[in-house]
């Protein structure tokens, strides 16, 4: 008979056949899957669990594509992926208590990073939570406080009516800027129990407007009308408030440099005149920063390295604009404009006069001139640091990938610098700079690839790794077969964690476990039905080349030392 109170079938048989919606006895799982398909999702990463058997089932009955990796913290890596190259929101199903914990670095990420995602966990039966009077298996006191690090907000559904409308709030949530990560959790019985709520015909979840304040445009327009030296820091927020072309037109009407964090990378013309790219570590750069009498800084806290771990010290104004509130003014003095990058700059374009520009002077010198000269100074130094097989390596490396190919970029020396020196043309470059976890490149390569596959575009992706991070989500090479996903696997192998070898040798003048025992990477590959290949660093542009022109994954392996380029010229 069925509970008026909850909308359940009670005495339910769980060996009874799974409901279909021939007969009309769906299930909540077939809500969970319904809605999110009636929201836009078209493909689900995760790892079945027994409490989430059914989401997996209702999963049978949907258009949905699922993506099963192996660990379910390079799930949300995938996710997490998926969501950057398309631009649409990444959809993950765990299971209970390990499951679940599990993904939490990879969600820390993606929170860091301001990467849209829906997480559906599942739960224990409503009757054992709370209570360890039960003995569970992968049971918690509180699961999705768990969560509240790593997520935007957390809910647990206990009624499969309402879970239409829980994961649409939470949709909406998740792209609403500052956009990330949230958390909805069903409990297996709400899962499984037969209901009668009608199919989820259509949802419907649009982003919160979030405007700059007017007063504060008014302030900032009078502040940049005043400035002679004006700077623009172009952060991760300007990318995912799309405010590229706001960018680049507020640019020229100020005759302001231009410099691009990690996360902004590819949101200026790396060619620009006033483009001072991505050299965000260098210490030249930090100076004209510095320098500026109004320095605007776009979806950025200024944080670690974008302020050059903390060395640099502005000497002129800061309009900071972020959607995090928590970001603004939280390591320098700011007018702080609380608003989404896209919205926020396009309203400073419209109120910004043209003619500014014929007023930058910077000590006498062009704008144009001090980013030229700016420019000329980092190439010398790195010229007297005998850096000579970096540069061609990383060369290299940008001369063969396709102008418009997609990268991802694990926590390795290769991103290190290619945070500051990859031109990332008509691609999109991406890394996990946010939280700075091991084992994110491949995982979220395969998200990437088999999201611009299911969009019709050019799906081969470029991952890059050290041996060290490889190692993370060296179980994947099962996805990326199993899915035949276009990934062309770097693998950078030194023989240990390099950049911690380098901090440690820098800071204490040796290195203490930081040497790893490693697999054959080529013959590990081949296991999995990958085909590998092992190249000396001068081969690594034909390697990739070869490798992008193949079907389904593939990996070259690159045995090599790399340093990291000294920052600066000063004793800072």
């Amino acid at each position: 008979m069925n509970d008026a109170a909850t909308g359940h079938m009670t005495d339910f048989d769980p060996g009874a056949p799974a409901p279909t919606k021939d007969t009309m006895q769906r299930n909540g799982g077939d809500l969970v899957v319904e809605t999110l398909t009636a929201l836009g999702a078209k493909t689900v990463f995760g790892i079945p669990g027994q409490h989430a058997l059914g989401l997996f089932d209702a999963l049978s009955r949907s258009p949905l594509h699922f993506v099963s990796s192996r660990v379910e913290n390079n799930s949300a890596f995938a996710a997490d992926g998926y969501s950057r190259a398309t631009g649409e929101v990444g959809v993950l199903f765990l299971s209970t208590g390990p499951g679940a914990l599990t993904a939490l670095a990879g969600l820390q990420e993606a929170y860091a990073t301001g990467v849209p995602m829906i997480v559906v966990a599942s739960q224990i039966p409503l009757e054992g939570l709370g209570a360890r009077r039960k003995g569970m298996l992968h049971q918690l006191d509180d699961q999705k406080a768990s969560a509240a690090n790593v997520t935007k907000s957390q809910r647990l559904i206990q009624h499969a009516s309402g879970i239409p409308s829980a994961i649409q709030d939470a949709w909406t949530e998740a792209v609403s800027s500052p956009q990330g990560p949230v958390w909805v959790e069903v409990p297996q019985n709400v899962l499984l129990d037969p209901i009668f709520v009608p199919a989820v015909e259509d949802a419907l979840a649009e982003p919160f407007d979030n405007p700059p304040r007017v007063e504060l445009v008014r302030e900032a327009v009078k502040w940049l009308t005043d400035a002679k030296r004006p700077a623009i820091v172009a952060g991760g927020g300007t990318r995912r408030g799309r405010a590229e072309a706001s960018l680049l037109s507020i640019a020229e009407k100020l005759n302001a440099p231009v410099v691009c964090t990690p996360g902004g990378n590819g949101s200026f013309p790396w060619n620009h005149e006033l483009s001072l790219q991505s050299w965000m570590e260098d210490r030249y750069v930090t100076e004209v920063l510095e320098d500026a009498d109004v320095l605007v800084v776009v979806g950025s806290s200024l944080g670690e390295v974008s302020s050059n771990y903390f060395t640099m010290e502005p000497r002129g104004r800061i309009i900071q604009i972020d959607a995090e509130p928590r970001v603004l003014e939280s390591n320098r003095p700011a007018l702080g404009i609380r608003a989404d990058a896209g919205q926020a700059l396009s309203a400073l374009d419209e109120a910004l006069d043209a003619s500014l520009s014929a007023d930058a002077d910077w000590h006498g010198s062009t704008p144009q001139a001090v980013v030229a000269e700016t420019l000329a100074k980092v190439q010398a130094r790195l010229d007297e640091q005998d850096l000579t097989l970096e540069r061609k390596f990383m060369a290299d490396i940008r001369e063969a990938v396709p102008a418009d190919m997609q990268t991802f970029w694990d926590m390795t020396i290769s991103a290190y610098w290619g945070w500051s020196c990859w031109d990332s043309r008509d691609g999109e470059f991406h890394s996990a700079q946010g939280a700075g976890g091991l084992g994110y490149g491949f995982p979220a390569a395969i998200g990437g690839a088999l999201g611009l596959q299911s969009q019709g575009k050019p799906a081969r992706v470029l991952a890059v790794a050290g041996d060290g991070s490889s190692m993370y989500s060296i179980s994947e090479l099962a996805t990326a077969k199993q899915h035949n996903a276009p990934v062309t696997w770097l693998i950078v192998d030194d023989g240990g964690y390099g950049i911690l070898r380098e901090y440690m040798v820098g800071a204490f003048g040796k290195a203490t476990h930081t040497e790893l025992a490693r697999p054959d990477f080529v013959k590990l590959a081949e296991a999995f039905g990958v085909p590998a290949r092992r190249v000396a660093p001068e081969e690594v542009g034909d390697a990739l080349r070869a490798g992008f022109a193949a079907d389904g994954p593939n990996v070259v392996v690159v045995d090599v030392l790399l340093k990291m380029f000294g920052p600066t010229h000063l004793d800072i």
